[in-house]
């Protein structure tokens, strides 16, 4: 049964790569070969890799690679988001895309409201306030803004924003939503979300602007001067989409110019962001490493469901999480 098992390739076990606690499920499925060492040796490995089992985009998709695997079935991405993919290409080499969504919306909605909370209530500085060695008082003028009761406008109302929408509720925060397509009347009133069919409604009044959509071409700078000079002084913006997204120095000089209070970011192009970023030295910002879905439970799920959908094209089943081209 062992040597029945198919070859798959991976970037690394430890640092960039897979953690070590989740090798169990690739490994009882798969012979598991690193990009290090099939580069070492890639006339040999080469024709015996079926699948590319994706994690934080590596091993990079490039054509370079891709000649290099004549038998490739499969690239199965760990994540929803595909934006690092050339589709087209990669598809007309006759190889299924995969990705795994589902799986990491309870994650990435719980980040987003910890960001929100943490930039309302000013957590992180609370906390660089006492862990500073000389403090000899508490100063009480570490004043937030209220989260209860405030309004949240969610841009992209897929799976994730569904459950950012949930969480919303939670803190009894009004609920704006604005999509490409409006969801049903029973989705808007499970969550008491208000469709706002242009953007520009939603900005002007939210107190919190989430940006929770895929990127695209059409989603690219969504957020730009325009857009951050409509919403209120006091909002917050916060994104847990891709950096893309937001066009980082309108979203500066917004942010030096008090035309928007703060911002919160799991995610900036690119990442992480150079030493002398600006966005790095401001106040009013605080930014994640891109770590929306990193909890243990999350990352197992999301690589037994990589391992499933390469499992289906390989055995020419039903493919559960199949990406096609536009």
């Amino acid at each position: 049964m062992e040597d029945n098992k198919p070859w798959a390739l991976v970037s690394e076990v430890g640092k960039l790569g897979y953690i070590e606690e989740v090798m169990d499920i690739l490994k009882q499925h798969f012979h598991i070969i690193c990009h290090k060492d099939f580069l070492q040796n890639s006339l040999v490995h080469g024709p015996k890799i079926q699948a590319i089992l994706m994690w934080e985009n590596l091993p990079a998709a490039e054509p370079s690679l891709l000649r290099l695997l004549p038998s490739l079935k499969v690239l199965a991405n760990g994540g929803v988001g595909i934006d690092h993919l050339d589709l087209p290409y990669i598809t007309s080499l006759g190889v299924k895309v995969t990705n795994t969504p589902g799986v990491v919306s309870d994650a990435t909605a719980d980040m987003a409201m910890g960001l929100l909370l943490a930039s309302a209530r000013r957590i992180v500085e609370g906390h660089q306030i006492v862990a500073e060695p000389n403090i000899a008082y508490i100063a009480q003028n570490l004043m937030g803004v209220e989260v209860t009761g405030s309004t949240l406008g969610i841009i992209g109302m897929g799976h994730i924003g569904c459950k950012i929408a949930q969480r919303g509720k939670g803190f009894d925060m009004k609920i704006l939503y604005h999509n490409r397509n409006r969801r049903s009347v029973a989705d808007e009133q499970a969550v008491g979300a208000s469709y706002r069919e242009n953007m520009d409604d939603l900005l002007k009044e939210s107190d919190f602007v989430m940006l929770a959509v895929n990127l695209t071409p059409e989603t690219t700078g969504l957020i730009s001067h325009r857009e951050l000079s409509l919403m209120k002084p006091t909002a917050t913006l916060v994104n847990i989409s891709r950096g893309l997204v937001v066009d980082q120095d309108a979203l500066v000089k917004a942010l030096r110019s008090g035309t928007i209070r703060a911002a919160a970011l799991d995610v900036t192009h690119p990442e992480p962001l150079p030493r002398d970023h600006p966005l790095r030295g401001l106040p009013n910002v605080l930014i994640t490493p891109h770590v929306g879905t990193n909890t243990y439970a999350t990352t197992r799920k999301m690589v037994q469901k990589m391992a499933d959908n390469a499992l289906a094209v390989l055995n020419g089943q039903s493919i559960p999480n199949e990406v096609k081209p536009n």
